[in-house]
């Protein structure tokens, strides 16, 4: 480009880019066509007069993100690094708890109802949240251990609460009952009652991914072993909201859910902004089980479970239900 066509073309990417004025505008100042307005600024950026630059957080990892949103066909997919000092398989690293308090802070609209599911990443985004729209948020499972509810989901569900101004709906009770006698007592007890009238009108629930392996599923270290083998058996992979799932997607082990203080799946589904919080290697073969359920809607996750993710099968449709042979 000569001195005149480089001067012509920064002083329209200047009112392109800089002053926000229309290719027609700057056509009639300078007297030429919108379409010579167009390749002037093709050329400005070809000949590097103007360098264009997507710029987001170091942490974040927008290539991931977008590639892993297209994959398994979600809404929005977050991907933060991975703790450089953490150990390869250490799971959900507590960075996405901050990041997954973000991105509520931006879904959540005055008047929603947001649920929250038991789990350690949930409790870490709840404890990160600086900001929220007035909305009412509900506790959509029972705890791991009652005696832990203060520090655990229902001061999750509280912290939320406070944030937004809204009201809280915690669960009193644990998340696995002896059997479903008990379980069905609970849920008809007026404080619990008032919670699961809140499920359907739910909006946004955020949820965490649990493998099932010691340690790294709350239900699979509450089950004895001889309950540990029967679900093993049956192929389960993952756990959400004590809900368990084969690699292929399918729920399996449905009679545990009768024995749990839990959102039913079917009522999850219905949610139209369901927000999975988990990450870690040791993680990802469980996460691309629950994607591939179709119960989530949105991921927000580590770039060490996402490079697997990226090569997993993210499966063709929502999986249908598996009727377990020993179950009626």
């Amino acid at each position: 480009m000569g001195p005149a066509e480089l001067m012509q073309a920064a002083a329209m990417a200047r009112r392109f880019y800089l002053e926000g004025k229309s290719k027609i505008q700057i056509a009639d100042e300078f007297g030429v066509s919108r379409f010579k307005v167009a390749r002037v600024l093709e050329s400005a950026v070809e000949h590097d007069l103007v360098r264009i630059e997507i710029r987001i957080p170091a942490e974040l990892d927008a290539d991931r993100s977008d590639a892993l949103r297209a994959r398994f066909g979600l809404r929005h997919v977050v991907v933060t690094e991975s703790p450089a000092d953490a150990p390869d398989d250490t799971p959900d690293p507590e960075n996405l708890g901050e990041v997954a308090a973000e991105l509520l802070g931006e879904l959540v609209t005055e008047g929603d109802v947001l649920g929250l599911a038991w789990g350690r990443s949930t409790i870490h985004m709840a404890a990160a949240l600086e900001s929220l729209e007035p909305c009412t948020v509900v506790q959509l499972t029972g705890v791991y251990d009652a005696g832990t509810a203060e520090r655990g989901s229902v001061e999750a569900v509280r912290r939320a609460a406070t944030v937004s101004g809204g009201e809280a709906h915690p669960i009193y009770a644990p998340m696995l009952l002896p059997d479903a006698q008990t379980a069905a007592a609970l849920r008809r007890q007026t404080g619990i009652a008032r919670a699961f009238e809140y499920f359907d009108k739910v909006t946004i629930a955020a949820v965490s991914i649990g493998s099932w392996e010691p340690g790294i599923s709350t239900v699979h270290d509450m089950l004895s072993e001889q309950e540990r083998a029967h679900y093993a058996s049956l192929g389960v992979a993952a756990e959400m909201s004590a809900h368990l799932f084969d690699t292929e997607g399918r729920r399996v082990g449905r009679d545990l859910g009768e024995r749990c203080i839990t959102v039913e799946a079917d009522r999850l589904r219905r949610i139209p902004e369901v927000v999975a919080i988990a990450g870690g290697r040791r993680k990802a073969p469980a996460i691309a089980a629950v994607l591939r359920s179709g119960l989530v809607t949105s991921l927000v996750t580590d770039t060490a479970a996402a490079d697997e993710l990226l090569v997993a099968d993210p499966g063709s449709r929502p999986a249908r239900e598996r009727v377990d042979p020993d179950v009626d």
